[in-house]
């Protein structure tokens, strides 16, 4: 509201003094108020000619635009609205003054800036200059914020600064208009809210035979840390990215999760086979009814899993020589090269030609990583075997913790075919078996001669 008052009522005696104007008859109603506008009048009259005053100032509040309620962790561009409801109250009017271009009532220059407070957020704005702001309107300012991933549950007041000029006070001397501007910095504030919400944090992760190619176990404490008390809350695990997990049962029901509590969950994975030794990410989050009867799922939080190496088999012989057509005993040295114990092991033997057996099986046992098992297998040796070095492929067959049977990649074992010992290496040359006998039909001739000779 704007009141005005006409320059007839700031009159001018003849000794120089300001006077009121002379009421007329009326009621004594209308002489009380015409008697406070004189007092008015010439409370704000100088003593000068030709002047003018304006009251009023800016007032300025601010509130946030749409929902005020957020999450831990969310990223926010909080839009708070400057809102200027300042009046001009009083104006003096004379013909002869200078009409003014601003009013007491504008906000000039204005500028907001989010300040630091004991709420758990992180500013990411700068300063918003929002420009002259009248009264009756207002502007907007946005500001990126991040909530803490681990922000209390509550209301926050966030203090915002407000910097602007405003007229303060206008004189008129003759023809000169003087202008007098005030800066103002004060501080208005807006209220942010944090959602109670279930945060985990997982405290612990072991594996058992988690390597690739396998099935194995990953185990999970996890802690709720955060300000909601979960209801009907089920455990979940979530494969990244090129992962190379794939769970059985990705879920683990665990009822009520209250605040602080940990639980503890197994859950059976499998690795591809294509899987590198190395540390891979999983996803871990809590689904949970939260206290407004909704099922939410909680913030995940992502974990380093390590993958062993596959389960692999080296083979040392012991004892792998024989010779075409004989029995031979072929000793070998299993060893368990990979990351994750093989249950109830037994290597096979792939006997071809030119070998042969009855028994192409050995019991290893159990065998956990670098353990070593000997096995013997029983083959002959076909008689027109070349003499070279062959090599017997040979697998493990083992069960691994979830009693699935493997069978590991192949391995060969050096088997040497040589010549036999002494006359037998002889024997197995076809030329030198001619001339032998040739030697031995010349040898008995020669003896029957002289025996016939003899008589």
């Amino acid at each position: 509201m704007v009141h005005t008052i006409v320059s007839g009522i700031c009159m001018k005696g003849t000794d120089g003094h300001i006077l009121p104007a002379k009421a007329g008859p009326g009621r004594g109603a209308l002489r009380l108020v015409i008697f406070v506008l004189v007092i008015i009048a010439v409370a704000m009259c100088p003593v000068t000619a030709d002047s003018k005053f304006m009251t009023g100032s800016p007032e300025l509040n601010a509130h946030i635009a749409g929902a005020n309620e957020f999450s831990p962790g969310d990223d926010v561009f909080l839009p708070v609205v400057i809102e200027n409801t300042g009046l001009t109250r009083f104006k003096i009017v004379d013909s002869g003054i200078i009409g003014a271009n601003d009013i007491p009532s504008t906000a000039k220059g204005l500028t907001a800036t989010l300040e630091g407070s004991d709420a758990p957020i992180v500013i990411k704005a700068d300063p918003q200059v929002l420009g002259d702001l009248l009264s009756g309107s207002h502007a907007t300012a946005v500001f990126h914020i991040r909530i803490n991933q681990d922000a209390p549950a509550g209301t926050y007041q966030l203090p915002v600064s407000l910097n602007y000029t405003y007229l303060y006070q206008q004189f008129q001397e003759s023809n000169t208009l003087s202008y007098v501007y005030k800066d103002i910095n004060e501080t208005v504030y807006v209220p942010l809210k944090v959602k109670p919400e279930l945060q985990i944090d997982v405290t612990n992760v072991s594996t058992d035979n988690l390597v690739a190619g396998n099935d194995g176990s990953v185990a999970l404490s996890v802690k709720n840390t955060g300000y909601e008390d979960g209801r009907n809350a089920a455990l979940l695990i979530v494969p990244s990215n090129n992962s190379p997990f794939l769970p059985a049962d990705g879920s683990e029901y665990v009822g009520d999760f209250p605040r602080g509590a940990v639980v503890d969950s197994r859950f059976r994975v499998a690795v591809s086979g294509d899987a590198l030794q190395k540390t891979y990410p999983l996803t871990v989050m809590v689904n949970y009814k939260n206290g407004e009867g909704d099922y939410v799922n909680s913030v995940a939080e992502t974990v380093g899993v390590p993958v062993g190496g596959k389960v692999a088999f080296s083979v040392d012989p012991v004892s792998a020589s024989a010779s075409p057509g004989a029995n031979a005993v072929i000793v070998v040295q299993y060893r368990n090269t990979g990351g994750a114990t093989a249950y109830n092991a037994q290597a096979r033997i792939d006997a071809v030609d030119p070998f042969t057996t009855n028994d192409d099986t050995a019991y290893l046992g159990t065998m956990a990583p670098g353990d070593t098992r000997t096995a013997s297998f029983d083959v002959v040796i076909a008689n027109g075997a070349t003499v070279k070095q062959y090599a017997v492929s040979s697998v493990v067959i083992y069960q691994d913790s979830f009693n699935n049977q493997v069978t590991s990649d192949p391995v060969h074992i050096p088997v040497q075919v040589g010549q036999p010992p002494g006359i037998l290496a002889l024997i197995g040359v076809p030329l030198i078996i001619v001339i032998v006998l040739a030697v031995m039909v010349f040898a008995v001739r020669r003896i029957i001669r002289k025996r016939s000779e003899g008589r």
